[in-house]
């Protein structure tokens, strides 16, 4: 750290330096060219900050400094000059602004990469960068995005977590809708292939101003749409980004994607298979509905994703037969809880006159719950709502793949909730009906309730009770966390 050149610029931007420190700093601007570079990042982050601050209420407002009659034009004169005299330095082109700090299934990516000015694109997998001032920043295919400089990303498509220290202040993602401006903070922008821009603040503060309209202060738990030049807020989906800390934990190596391979094999041979939804190439996933193809677990592999009202996944499985025995299982990674439910699989329909009809949910208690339809509970019982619930809540703390799994046995009325692969509780019915499947849905049952929000990955329904060795070892097959 320069100590005299820090002390100088803040003087300048806070209006109080002196006759001779305007001297010296146009000494050093006319001959360091990272002193220019310095001092140009500066001049732009004070003038951005100072736009959005006019306006604001007095208790918010941050001031541009009013400099003196001489300093102001004498700074200004070295700067130009200066400016000139390093000619192509500022060029995009030949400037580093940040560097690959590590990459998932992101193809030709490679940690220690330098990002310049150029437009980047992000087919498959996510890439984590650390801009020169130490912004961690992580992004998740499919993407395209650009540096304008070290404070300022342009992000065309795509989804960014950032994580930001006090000495990169002032970071801007720049999107279609509008601006996200960091006050110190982590933050999430999305903008999706169609639609809008959002910003998700998990900390700090950040000043959002969507395109042609005001701007907005958002803060820890904040979340908003930018649209036509306004903003309209929206439920946080934190679990929706991948984070830094979660970047590092995240395993692409190739033996467990070759164990999770194995494990999928031996299912798919299994003659008690009803259907197992990978996402990929399976003839399930071509069915009609409404959702946004992410990135699954493993990075370069897909995943829907569910967070507005009316997404869903339509399938048609297990037929019109009845199934004695039962075994779901599914890899979810969970933004919130919904009211009244959140829907993971239901039967079309609730019919006394179709007992068995099958919903899979996750309850408003955070708890994972199965349903069928004319089942009936011990009058002892203490389960919810009278259907077996887990015991633990299935929504993680942070946002984390998490795998769910429920067997189910109508002849002896047991129900077993697994936990990422541990057996978490065991619930019996007194009328238990064998398991009725058919027309069904992922996600919101109907338009209406039952509003699934994240991600589904890796959908198993087995038509028989997988044993609590076997649901262990399907875990960590694919547990992408090691």
């Amino acid at each position: 750290m320069n100590t005299e050149r820090d002390q100088l610029f803040s003087e300048y931007l806070n209006g109080v330096i002196t006759d001779a420190g305007v001297r010296r700093l146009n000494e050093l601007l006319k001959y360091d060219v990272e002193a220019r570079r310095e001092f140009a990042e500066q001049l732009n982050l004070d003038s951005a900050m100072a736009e959005l601050a006019a306006g604001w209420e007095e208790d918010k407002a941050i001031r541009r400094p009013k400099l003196s009659l001489m300093a102001r034009p004498l700074i200004a004169v070295a700067a130009c000059l200066a400016l000139m005299a390093g000619g192509w330095w500022w060029s995009a082109s030949n400037r580093t602004f940040a560097v690959v700090e590590g990459a998932a299934g992101a193809g030709a990516w490679q940690a220690g990469m330098p990002m310049r000015g150029d437009w980047h694109q992000l087919t498959a997998g996510t890439l984590s960068l650390t801009s020169e001032r130490g912004a961690h920043l992580v992004i998740e295919a499919p993407a395209e995005f650009r540096f304008e400089n070290g404070q300022r990303l342009r992000l065309k498509q795509g989804r960014l977590a950032a994580d930001v220290p006090p000495a990169a202040k002032g970071f801007t993602v720049v999107t279609p809708s509008g601006d996200a401006v960091d006050l110190g903070t982590r933050f999430g922008v999305d903008v999706p292939p169609s639609g809008t821009a959002e910003v998700h603040v998990f900390q700090g503060e950040v000043i959002t101003r969507a395109s042609g309209g005001t701007k907005q202060s958002l803060k820890g738990g904040d979340a908003v749409v930018m649209d036509a030049g306004a903003s309209t807020s929206r439920d946080i989906r934190s679990a929706a980004f991948i984070q830094s800390d979660e970047m590092r934990e995240l395993s692409v190596a190739l033996d467990s994607a070759q164990r999770n391979e194995a494990a999928l094999k031996s299912l798919r041979e299994d003659p008690a298979l009803i259907a197992l939804l990978d996402f990929e190439n399976s003839k399930e996933t071509a069915q009609h509905g409404v959702f946004r193809p992410m990135q699954g677990r493993w990075p370069g592999t897909h995943a829907p994703e569910f967070s507005n009202v009316g997404d869903h996944l339509k399938l048609n499985v297990g037929g019109d037969r009845e199934w004695p025995e039962l075994t779901l299982a599914a890899w979810v990674r969970l933004d919130r809880v919904g009211e009244p439910y959140q829907s993971l699989l239901h039967t079309d329909g609730w019919e006394s006159s179709n007992p068995g009809q099958v919903h899979w949910m996750v309850t408003r208690h955070a708890t994972m719950r199965l349903a069928l339809r004319g089942n009936t509970l011990p009058p002892d019982t203490d389960d919810r709502e009278g259907n077996p619930d887990s015991r633990t809540p299935v929504l993680a703390e942070r946002g984390r793949w998490m795998h769910l799994a429920v067997t189910y046995d109508s002849s002896s009325g047991e129900v077993r909730f697994y936990l990422n692969g541990k057996l978490d509780k065991v619930g019996r019915q007194e009328v238990a009906h064998p398991a009725r499947l058919g027309p069904a849905q992922i996600g919101n049952w109907n338009r209406n309730d039952r509003r699934l929000s994240g991600r589904v990955d890796e959908m198993l329904i087995l038509g028989r009770v997988m044993s609590e060795t076997a649901i262990r070892e399907l875990f960590e097959a694919g547990n992408p966390y090691r």
